[in-house]
C-alpha cells in the first residue's frame, strides 16, 4: 500500500485528462448527480411506511445529515488523492487493491449502472405523462420472460418506457464521448435549470400553494407527530424507509471519480462536496415541507382528487406532480413532468461522465478491460463509457426501479462506511502525508458517519422489506473476490497487474 501513484494515475498526472471542471462545474456535478427523480417520487413510499408528517421529514433530515457527514470525511481523501477513480483510489490506498477492486466491481455491476438504469427508466415513465403511448407494457415482438429473484419477480423485455431509457443512455454516452467540456456544459446547464425548478416548486408550495385542508391534516393538533408508538419494530421500519431518501441523495461522491479533470482539486474538491451536498439536502427537506403544505399525508387510493388521495396514494407515487396539480391545476402535471425530464436527463449525464473514470483507473491497474484505460482523441475513456452503456442497457431491460434502488443503496452504504474507515487507516499509517484539507470534526464526525451508515445497512439486512435485496447485494460483492484473483492473474500474465 505504497503512497506512490499507482499505474492508474500516470496518464492523469501527465496531462492526459483535460482540467476543464471549475469549482462551479464540480459543485454542479455533485448537485446534478444527486437530483434525479427520487425527490419527486419516493416521499409517497416513505409516507406509507412512517404514516407521520414528522417522521417523513425526519427521514429526509436523516438522509441529509448522513450525506453531509460523508462529504466532510471524503473531502480529506479527495484532496489527498485528486486522481481519476476517486473512491476506488481511496480504498486502494487505504485497504489495498482487493478492496479497491471490490468497490469498482460493485460500482460497475450495480451501484453506478443500476442507478443510471433506474433514473433512465424514470425518465421514460415521466415522458409517458406527456406522451401516453409511452407505456410500461412489454412489446410482444421482443423476447420476454419473467425471472424470480430473492428481491421479487423481474419482468425482462422491452417496453416503450425502457426503449426511451435506452435511447437516453446512448445519447448521453455519445455526448460524453465528445469530451469533458461537452459533458460539463450539459451538466452545469441542466443542473442550474432543475435546481431552479425545484426551488420554484418549494417557493410556490410554501406560499400561494398552501392548502387549508392539507395544513389542518398535517399540522393540526395531534396530526404532525401522528399516532406513532416508537418501538424497535417502528425504528427498523423507519430505517428501511431511508432507502428512498438516501437513494435520492446518492451519487454525491461522483465528483471524486473525475478529480483529475477538476481545476485546483486540492481546494475545489472538498468545497464542491460540501456546497453540493449542503444545497441539495436543504432543497430536499424544504421540498417535503412544501408537499405537506399542499397535500395531506394520508388519503384513500380511490379518491377522485389529488388532495383526497394524499401523499401516500399519489398516482404512481408522483408526489411532485400531485403538488404541481394542486398549485397550477390540470396543467401542473405536465409542467412537473417536463421539469423531471430535465432533472433525470441531467442526473444521468453526471453519472455517465463520472462512472467511466473509475473503470479507467481500474484498467490502468490491470483490473478491468485494458481498452478502458486508454483515452480517446477527446481525452475521455471511450471504451469505459461504451462498456458502461452496454451493461446499463441490459439493466434497463429489467425495468425494476424499486429493486435496483434497494440493491444500490445497500451496496453503496457498505463502501461508504469502509472508505471512511480508510480515512482513519491513512491517518495512522501516513501521518505525514500532505493533507490540504482535514476532515472537520475528526475523529468524532467521521466515526459518527461510520456508525450511521453501518446502522442503516444492518437495518436493511434485518427489515423484511429490504432483506432479500440486501443479501443479494452482499452476494454481488462476494462474487467480486474470485473475479479479482482471476483478473489479477490474467493481468500478471500480460504484465499489466499492480
Amino acid at each position: 500500500m505504497s503512497s506512490m501513484p499507482g499505474p492508474g494515475d500516470a496518464q492523469a498526472s501527465s496531462g492526459g485528462f483535460v482540467k476543464a471542471l471549475t469549482l462551479t462545474d464540480a459543485t454542479m456535478l455533485v448537485a446534478g448527480s444527486m437530483i434525479g427523480s427520487g425527490i419527486f417520487i419516493v416521499s409517497a413510499d416513505i409516507a406509507r411506511t412512517v404514516n407521520s408528517p414528522l417522521w417523513l421529514l425526519l427521514a429526509w433530515v436523516a438522509a441529509g445529515v448522513i450525506t453531509m457527514l460523508g462529504a466532510l470525511a471524503y473531502g480529506e481523501l479527495a484532496a489527498m488523492y485528486p486522481r481519476a477513480g476517486g473512491q476506488y483510489v481511496f480504498l486502494r490506498e487505504s485497504m489495498g487493491p482487493l478492496m479497491g477492486f471490490l468497490y469498482g466491481w460493485t460500482l460497475f455491476i450495480v451501484i453506478q449502472t443500476g442507478t443510471i438504469a433506474a433514473v433512465a427508466v424514470a425518465f421514460g415513465r415521466f415522458l409517458g405523462v406527456l406522451w401516453p403511448d409511452i407505456t410500461p407494457d412489454r412489446f410482444g415482438w421482443f423476447p420476454q420472460f419473467d425471472v424470480m429473484t430473492p428481491g421479487g419477480k423481474i419482468e425482462l423485455g422491452l417496453t416503450p418506457q425502457r426503449l426511451v431509457a435506452l435511447t437516453t443512455v446512448w445519447i448521453l454516452t455519445w455526448i460524453n464521448l465528445r469530451g469533458v467540456r461537452e459533458g460539463k456544459l450539459v451538466q452545469t446547464t441542466l443542473t442550474i435549470v432543475k435546481t431552479g425548478a425545484l426551488a420554484a416548486l418549494i417557493l410556490l408550495g410554501l406560499t400561494i400553494g398552501r392548502n387549508a385542508d392539507a395544513l389542518a391534516a398535517n399540522f393540526g393538533p395531534g396530526r404532525f407527530v401522528g399516532d406513532i408508538d416508537v418501538t424497535s419494530v417502528f425504528l427498523i421500519g423507519f430505517g428501511a424507509s431511508l432507502v428512498g431518501s438516501l437513494f435520492s441523495a446518492d451519487a454525491w461522491n461522483n465528483v471524486t471519480f473525475a478529480a483529475a479533470e477538476v481545476q485546483n482539486p486540492k481546494r475545489n474538491l472538498p468545497l464542491a462536496l460540501l456546497l453540493g451536498t449542503g444545497l441539495v439536502s436543504t432543497l430536499y427537506i424544504l421540498a417535503n415541507v412544501a408537499y405537506l403544505n399542499v397535500i395531506p399525508l394520508d388519503g384513500t387510493a380511490d379518491a377522485a382528487t389529488v388532495i383526497g388521495r394524499g401523499i401516500q396514494n399519489a398516482t404512481q407515487d408522483r408526489v411532485g406532480s400531485a403538488a404541481a396539480e394542486v398549485i397550477f391545476g390540470p396543467i401542473g402535471g405536465t409542467i412537473m413532468a417536463s421539469a423531471i425530464l430535465i432533472s433525470t436527463f441531467g442526473c444521468n449525464n453526471g453519472l455517465i461522465l463520472a462512472g467511466s473514470r473509475v473503470y479507467y483507473a481500474m484498467a490502468r491497474d490491470g483490473l478491468f478491460f485494458k481498452g478502458a484505460g486508454i483515452l480517446n482523441r477527446n481525452h475521455v475513456p471511450a471504451t469505459a463509457l461504451i462498456v458502461q452503456a452496454i451493461w446499463t442497457s441490459l439493466l434497463c431491460l429489467t425495468g425494476t426501479y424499486g429493486q435496483l434502488l434497494d440493491y444500490v443503496i445497500f451496496a453503496a452504504l457498505i463502501f461508504y462506511a469502509l472508505t471512511t474507515i480508510g480515512l482513519f487507516i491513512l491517518r495512522s499509517k501516513r501521518p505525514d502525508a500532505e493533507r490540504p484539507y482535514r476532515a472537520i470534526g475528526y475523529p468524532v464526525l467521521p466515526a459518527l458517519y461510520i456508525v450511521l451508515a453501518s446502522t442503516v445497512a444492518v437495518i436493511l439486512l434485518i427489515a423484511e422489506k429490504t432483506r432479500a435485496q440486501a443479501i443479494s447485494g452482499l452476494v454481488l460483492v462476494a462474487i467480486g473476490i474470485p473475479v479479482y484473483f482471476v483478473w489479477r492473474k490474467a493481468g500478471t500474465q500480460s504484465g499489466d497487474a499492480v
